[in-house]
This record gives C-alpha cells, structure tokens and sequence, in this order.
C-alpha cells in the first residue's frame, strides 16, 4: 500500500532512542515519518548514541539532536520546550531500564525527563532479552505506563542479538509507524466506532484445483481498512485478499468464497451492534464503560454474481471432460441486499465499465439493497482494476461528491470524511 507524502504533513514528532541493540531500526522509523510529511527531532540517551552516533539521526531529520551533553536555555533546545513543541512523544526502542524509570517517575537521562515535561500520548516500542522483559517487575511497570497515557507497541517473537529465539524483539519499524499515524490522525467520530469492511474478489470452488473467481485486487479495502484504523475505529476486514504492509491490530478474516464471507460477515455485523469496551482508568473505582457508536459496514468485495451449480470434489479429469466442458451456473445470494442493515450504517461499492449508465446504476443501488451510500468506481484504462489509485463518486439519496483521482489511502480518508455525515 503506498502511503502518501503528505500523510503527516505539520506533524511534529518527538523520537526518543534508549540503548538497544535495536537502536538502528530507529533510523528506518525516522525515514517512514519524515518521508509522510512529519518533522521531526530526536532526543538519545547516553547508552544509544554507542549504538548508533547522532550524526545518523541529524542527517536524516534535518535536525540536530537533543542529549545529555547539549541541552540549551538560550533558545528551545532544552526537555521543557522540546516536549511542548511535539504533538506526538515516540520511544523506539524503549529498554527495560528505561520502561522501569518512566513508570516511576525517574529522570536522570534527558530522554526520561522530555517523558516526564511532554503531557500528552506517548508510544515506546519495548525492546530487551526475553527474560528481561518477562521479568515480573517490568511486566508491573509495562501495565502501570499502559493507564497512564502511554500506548505500548507490542514486541515480536524471533532470534534476538543474544542468538536466543524469544519474545523481546522490538516491533517493525512499519507497525511503529502505524500506531503512531494513528495517534496523530484519529478523530472523536470513528475513534472506537465498530466498523466492518469486506474486500477481494470471491472464489468459487469448480473441483478442488479448479477455481473461478474476478479481477478484484482487494487494494481498496485494505487502504480503506487502513484509513478507518488511522482514524481510530475498531476495523475488522473480512477479504480474500489483503495488503501486505497493513497494521496488524487491524482484525483480519481471511476467506475465499461468497458463502464463507457471508457466515463471517453476519457473526461480525452481530459483534459490532453490541459496543465496544472502554479502556481502564487510572481511577480505582471508574468502571469500564461500554461504547455504544453506530457501527458501519463498507462492501467493497466484488461478491461472485454467479458460482458452480455443482462444485465436484477431486480433481476433474480432462479424459472424462472431453474436448469441451459446460460449467452451468446459478445466481448467487446478493450479500448486500440479505445482510441484515437495521441499526448499522451501510456504505456499498459498485464497478462499472459503462460511464453513461453508471450514476443511474449506483442510485439505483440505494433503493433495492437499502444501502445508505454507493461509491461509484468507473474502470477504464486510466483506473484499470489493481491499480495504486483510484476515482470515486460518493452517491447518497440528495448528494454526489466527487472524489478526484489519488492514491487510494488518501482517497479512503476523504470518503470517510463524507461517511461521517450520513
């Protein structure tokens, strides 16, 4: 999924680097945002500039960096003006030693006291030896930051520098980049709204190796799934075919068949009309509220019109088929039109090849499936299925928005702003 050049455009990121052999993933980290349009400062400990030297983060950032050595009250270079200068405080790695200070309020570095000065979000990206950050004591301190307005990017199980396979790897650099995205973009509208998004083309069993299905490459959907997550909603994608670079906390079902979506999408349509959790709080007594937003459905699957009357089991023989084979056909169930709408808003997609009957098309769709919009989508050779961007109509009952052709993450997060008034 390309993720566009002005995705963070006026974004100010505060980059915190602690002691961690991880400490040079740091620097892919910085490129993702300052090639989405953020600035960016960076703030070392004294144990990560022996893993990666300033110089590194200065060439890329365009700035100089904040340490132990440098600190200056003669202008801005100093942890008070610093952390009021940021909308978003990210430490990637975090260490253990470093998780252990910030949860206790301990700042002798001037990366912890920037933690301390900077009173909003912050995320840290946990990287240690598995047996360090299992330890019971920093799992203590990892819980007490998680409810005091940190958000803590979980680490990844694989070979880590100590040669030992375990947990304690710090996150991709992409997640990082996701989770940090989202903090900076999400708004009060999709922040915690239950949203489903279906995608891909449906497959269609013929025998066990035989397949029917369409052209649909599932782009879509995922840059869709990825705008609502960036905006904060609770995404569940149910597609046969999905990006590669997607954030992982975006719940994922993959399926093949129009049958098979359709069983998942009516269990998930009947999970997202009961709410969403809140998150604890700080307060012993708070109880955990439920979060009642009306939940949205997006049907961007090209769902098969036609499968197999008679799909076989086996492999079918080309010596019995003979020199032809009549595959017949029948109308399949239409997943939009039998989901059950009542109390969720419902967005559907519609391709069409013939510009001069498509609008008649999609406002036709508004009446026979009891959808709250269609986005039209014209494939011609100038938007060919597959492609990295896309062209939109927004058709409501009283209103056509056109959305101009971009990249289809962009387009997403415009099609959500007009999703927001139905």
């Amino acid at each position: 999924m390309t993720v566009p050049s002005n995705l963070l455009e006026g974004k100010k990121i505060l980059l915190g680097v602690t002691g961690s052999i991880a400490a040079y993933k740091s620097l892919e980290l910085l490129r993702l945002f300052i090639k989405a349009g953020a600035e960016v400062r960076v703030v070392m400990t004294p144990a990560a500039k022996k893993f990666v030297q300033p110089l590194s983060f200065e060439a890329l950032s365009r700035n100089r960096v904040l340490d132990d050595t440098n600190e200056s009250w003669a202008d801005d270079f100093n942890h008070i003006k610093i952390a009021q200068w940021a909308d978003l405080f990210v430490i990637a790695p975090v260490t253990a030693n470093t998780i252990a200070k910030l949860a206790n309020g301990i700042a002798d570095t001037m990366l912890t006291q920037c933690a301390l000065a900077y009173s909003g979000v912050k995320i840290i990206a946990p990287s240690a030896n598995t047996n360090m950050i299992q330890n019971p004591i920093i799992q203590a301190a990892q819980k007490m930051l998680a409810i005091a307005n940190y958000e803590i990017v979980a680490t990844q199980t694989k070979e880590l520098a100590c040669q030992v396979t375990g947990d304690g790897a710090m996150a991709e650099p992409q997640e990082i980049f996701w989770e940090s995205a989202r903090q900076l973009l999400k708004n009060d509208f999709w922040q915690d709204r239950r949203v489903i998004v279906t995608g891909g083309g449906t497959v269609e069993k013929l025998d066990d190796v035989r397949t029917i299905s369409n052209r649909s490459s599932g782009k879509m959907a995922s840059a869709l799934a990825t705008a609502l997550f960036l905006r904060g909603a609770d995404v569940n994608l149910i597609a046969t075919r999905f990006e590669s670079n997607l954030p992982s906390s975006i719940h994922t079902i993959d399926v093949e068949s129009s049958a098979e979506m359709n069983d998942y999408l009516t269990d998930s349509i009947r999970i997202a009309k009961k709410g969403k959790l809140s998150k604890p709080s700080l307060i012993h007594d708070a109880p955990i509220a439920l979060i009642q937003k009306e939940p949205f459905l997006f049907m961007a699957a090209a769902v098969s019109d036609y499968i197999p009357t008679h799909p076989q089991d086996g492999k079918l023989k080309k010596e019995l088929l003979g020199e032809s084979w009549t595959i017949t056909m029948k109308q399949n169930s239409d997943l939009i039109a039998s989901c059950n709408k009542e109390g969720i808003k419902t967005v559907a997609f519609k391709a069409e090849t013939d510009s001069s009957v498509a609008t008649d098309n999609a406002k036709k769709l508004l009446i026979n499936k009891g959808v709250n919009a269609v986005c039209l989508n014209i494939i011609d050779n100038s938007n060919p299925f597959g492609s990295e961007t896309n062209r939109i109509d927004f058709i409501t009952a009283d209103t056509t928005v056109v959305l101009a052709k971009s990249d289809k993450l962009t387009i997403s997060l415009k099609l959500l702003d007009e999703a927001a008034s139905l």
